[in-house]
């Protein structure tokens, strides 16, 4: 028998291996993820910050920025430790990045967010007053919510906005990298749905983009993003313990000396920092990111339930033990939201202040069972009249 013919068609390349996908494209990866990200945000995260504002920040930063962010990646074919850039650091580059954080936060956005809430009307500032997260909470939730903030959100939010979708945005190198970054910090920042801290938080969203871009690592910008999230909250947290009304916190009660002393000890700091760097190198880390074909997934890619499995099963045993172990603190949440208590004018009379601590004080009673919950929406719904008709239209609900 002879032998056939040689074929002048050239054989078809070797498919995947069974029970793979082919990798997505990161910028198409990108914005879906913000997309479902954004929604939610919105729904689940929202909703369950409502509830406790403590366990929501941490089951929010968790589930909806890491979860989800890591069951795309993986059911994309990416690597996540490798894709977004969580491999090891030198230690150096985080703790220049996190004193980089502390300057930074002095330099830049303690000015932009005094000019912001001086533009902003009154009204708006005390809508989106970070403040009120700290409010009516125990001392553990106060303790929850500080390492939240300052823990849980730098490390997810980075994983997030820098190694997705920055990172998806970003083409390689020796393509411009400069619209990407400011894409990926107005994103940042609109997801706070803050309008009057945006400003602040693009300045923000630029630096933890400047130093991802700089060092190929996302942990010089977990480290800048955990300094400023970790001093502003001792800041107020401090100034509370000293008995400082946050409501004078504002821009009429700030002191513009003071912003111009802060910011001048924040860019000396910023100065000293990038002169040392530029000495020693070795603070940037790597200074580059891994290719795309160190960060595909080698093997076969998990089906999407099997990958949202483990997170869907550990997000509802977490609020099946919120709801066993704080139904009260939950009930007290929404009827809260459904009633707001109008704001006190720090001029308003001392009466009306004693009146509102008195009701925190029978609030926490409440929670705690030793008085009906009646008394309390009882009580908070008398306030609500009698203080709306006390302050007249200096008060703002």
């Amino acid at each position: 028998m002879e032998d056939a013919p040689p074929s002048d068609v050239a054989p078809p390349p070797p498919g995947p291996p069974s029970g793979t996908r082919l990798s997505t494209s990161p910028k198409w990866l990108a914005v879906v993820s913000a997309a479902f990200a954004l929604g939610a945000f919105i729904l689940v995260g929202g909703t369950v910050q409502l509830a406790n504002p403590a366990f929501g920040i941490w089951f929010t930063e968790l589930v909806v920025f890491l979860g989800l962010g890591w069951v795309m990646l993986r059911n994309a074919g990416w690597r996540p430790v490798l894709y977004t850039g969580l491999r090891p650091t030198p230690r150096a580059a985080t703790v220049f990045g996190f004193l980089l954080g502390v300057a930074n936060f002095f330099a830049l956005v303690v000015p932009i967010q005094f000019l912001a809430q001086s533009v902003a009307p009154e009204w708006l500032t005390r809508m989106f007053d970070s403040s009120k997260l700290f409010a009516d909470q125990t001392p553990l939730e106060l303790a929850i919510i500080l390492t939240g903030v300052s823990v849980a959100a730098p490390f997810c939010e980075e994983f997030f906005f820098r190694g997705i979708f920055q990172r998806g945005l970003t083409p390689p190198a020796p393509a411009p990298t400069t619209a990407p970054l400011i894409i990926s910090a107005v994103v940042f920042s609109a997801f706070h749905l803050d309008p009057v801290g945006f400003l602040a938080r693009t300045e923000l969203g630029l630096l933890f983009g400047w130093l991802y871009l700089r060092t190929g690592s996302l942990w010089p910008a977990i480290g800048a993003h955990a300094a400023n999230n970790l001093v502003s909250s001792v800041l107020f947290l401090s100034a509370k313990a000293l008995g400082t009304d946050a409501s004078e916190a504002t821009s009429e009660a700030t002191d513009p000396r003071l912003v111009l002393v802060l910011a001048a000890a924040g860019w000396a700091g910023v100065s000293a920092l990038l002169t040392y760097a530029r000495r020693q190198p070795g603070v940037w880390g790597p200074g580059a990111r891994a290719s795309d074909e160190e960060a595909k997934e080698p093997g076969p890619t998990p089906s999407l339930v099997r990958l949202m499995l483990p997170w869907v099963v550990g997000a509802t045993v977490s609020l099946g033990l919120l709801v066993a172990v704080d139904s009260r603190g939950l009930a007290l949440n929404f009827y809260d939201a459904q009633h707001p208590l109008p704001t006190l004018e720090s001029p308003q009379a001392p009466a009306l202040h004693a009146e509102r601590k008195a009701l925190s004080a029978l609030r926490a009673s409440a929670r705690r069972g030793e008085l009906p919950m009646e008394a309390y929406y009882e009580e908070r719904e008398r306030q609500i009249r009698a203080h709306r008709i006390q302050t007249g239209p200096g008060l703002k609900p």
